[in-house]
């Protein structure tokens, strides 16, 4: 790992310039100082080898030792404010009559540079601990009595006569940012296969968002970062075990081949563990921002969307596979070849097979997120028992309602009271909450896909499409299609174009 190799070369540098710079002291003071006495071994020798072996001991843990890379990190943070007391030690110990008291530039805020320069760590942290080795100097010259001076007099003259490494420590926050950021995306770059990262679509809960270019293809492309600490990496056998299910996830959805069904192509972990999916990039808009921009929809184009998406649906249940997360956010509507309102299913990352039991959990339930979206969890996700295909029939019609109406099913301040109105409450018909007429039979089809009990629902998406049909609902046809989609791209819109930036492993 990338961070472990860089605190080892610190480790291993620091170890060679304590006995390098130690001997050179001694052979250039006689030099500089003719009328001072040999100062022979003293305090700060001792000081030195303790450092130095330090250096080298850390330098061998890392070598025989696997822990994340965050765990280095925090480690080369604690071993930089260590690093500058020993520093501050040396250079005040001793010989306080040969030791002027002015400003200078130390040791310790070149290491500070040194290691804002090297490790790649957070900005903050790393500007709170060059702060903290700053202030080393001050509490070095306050223990060592330099001068004869008192603590409180040592450290107020400290502070001034080393403020030139405080200022320091705001230059190493400026070169870790710079660092930092270089870092990722030259690693991304790098590490993304065949696939060249281009701007940033969506930064979310769990990671970013990029478009992205084949390079021999020229194919385009969304890539999905996943950071690596929101999957629980926190050591070795937990990674391990993030690894295996990200694969098995991203296997499953990657597996199906419904036209509408967002499509995977590729996926995989870099070696600093962040993981990654290669998916389709969508233009059009998910069903979330459509309603928000144009209000509810007519009854003819929920029919014709929701019969989409239970086709992407009837194949997954068919592998045994359940998806728990469907919502108008995880549903694209957008453009396939010559067709509009053509309907793409997202998120199929959080699948969850119907036998997962024997597998263990899934990855998001692993990391401690609830799989799925409170406002459309069916009463048994909420309740935490086993689910099955009519647990997506469920959210399903928390969707069509959602469409019909502009509300969601129920309205709560906050999750807790929405999952209690999903298990206690029964839904008020959409015809009493729409401000246009919803056809009865329809009506019907989204109330029996909201029963509390699974057994009350449709058996089967299939079961609820021919459900849709026979409502005998007037087709929407493509005409209509075209004709919203022409005027809403004459109408210049705030945000770029919607794509499958919503997706394939985690809901944002």
């Amino acid at each position: 790992m990338e961070a472990s190799r860089r605190l080892a070369l610190m480790a291993m540098m620091a170890f060679a310039l304590w006995i390098i710079a130690n001997i050179l002291w001694h052979a250039t003071f006689a030099t500089f100082h003719p009328t001072a006495p040999n100062p022979g071994f003293r305090e700060p020798d001792v000081i030195t080898i303790i450092a130095a072996a330090a250096s080298l001991a850390l330098w061998l843990f890392i070598r025989y030792t696997r822990k994340s890379p965050q765990f280095y990190l925090n480690l080369g943070l604690g071993y930089l404010v260590l690093t500058c007391f020993a520093i501050a030690l040396v250079m005040h110990w001793g010989l306080p009559s040969i030791q002027p008291l002015e400003p200078m530039i130390s040791w310790t805020g070149v290491v500070i540079l040194m290691f804002a320069a090297v490790l790649p760590v957070n900005p903050r942290n790393m500007l709170i601990a060059a702060l903290i080795g700053a202030s080393m100097n001050p509490l070095g010259m306050a223990l060592t009595h330099v001068h004869g001076l008192g603590t409180f007099a040592a450290l107020k003259i400290g502070m001034l006569m080393h403020y030139t490494d405080f200022m320091l420590a705001g230059i190493a926050y400026v070169i870790s940012r710079v660092v930092t950021r270089l870092g990722k995306q030259v690693t991304k770059a790098r590490e993304m296969g065949s696939y060249q990262l281009g701007e940033l679509i969506k930064r979310g809960g769990m990671g970013e968002i990029y478009k992205a270019t084949h390079r021999m293809l020229a194919r385009p492309a969304a890539i999905k970062l996943i950071r690596a600490e929101m999957l629980g990496t926190a050591n070795g056998e937990s990674a391990e075990l993030a690894v295996k299910r990200f694969r098995r996830e991203a296997e499953a959805a990657a597996n199906l081949r419904s036209p509408h069904t967002v499509e995977l192509f590729d996926f995989g972990v870099t070696e600093d563990e962040t993981f990654y999916f290669v998916m389709e990039l969508l233009e059009g808009v998910d069903l979330d921002t459509l309603v928000k921009e144009h209000g509810p929809l007519p009854p003819s184009r929920v029919v014709h969307i929701l019969m989409q998406a239970c086709e992407s649906l009837a194949e997954a249940h068919e592998r045994g596979l359940v998806h728990r997360d469907i919502k108008p956010a995880n549903i694209h509507l957008g453009k396939a070849g010559i067709r509009r309102d053509w309907v793409k299913v997202l998120d199929f990352g959080l699948v969850k097979s119907v036998h997962q039991e024997k597998m263990g959990d899934s990855l998001a339930t692993a990391v401690g997120r609830t799989p799925g979206t409170p406002a459309y969890m069916s009463p048994e996700m909420t309740l935490s028992e086993s689910v099955d295909a009519r647990a997506d029939i469920y959210a399903l019609g928390c969707v069509g309602y959602f469409l019909l109406t502009g509300k969601m099913v129920f309205e709560a301040s906050n999750a807790f009271q929405m999952v209690a109105m999903h298990i206690q409450h029964d839904p008020v018909p959409p015809s009493l909450r729409a401000n246009v007429q919803i056809p009865p039979a329809l009506e019907a089809v989204i109330l029996k896909c909201l029963a509390k009990k699974p057994d009350d629902r449709y058996a089967s998406v299939i079961e609820m499409s021919r459900a849709l049909q026979s409502a005998r609902i007037p087709v929407w046809t493509e005409e209509q299609a075209n004709a919203f989609w022409a005027a809403r791209q004459a109408v210049p819109a705030d945000s770029p174009p919607a794509s499958s930036d919503r997706g394939v492993l985690a809901p944002t």
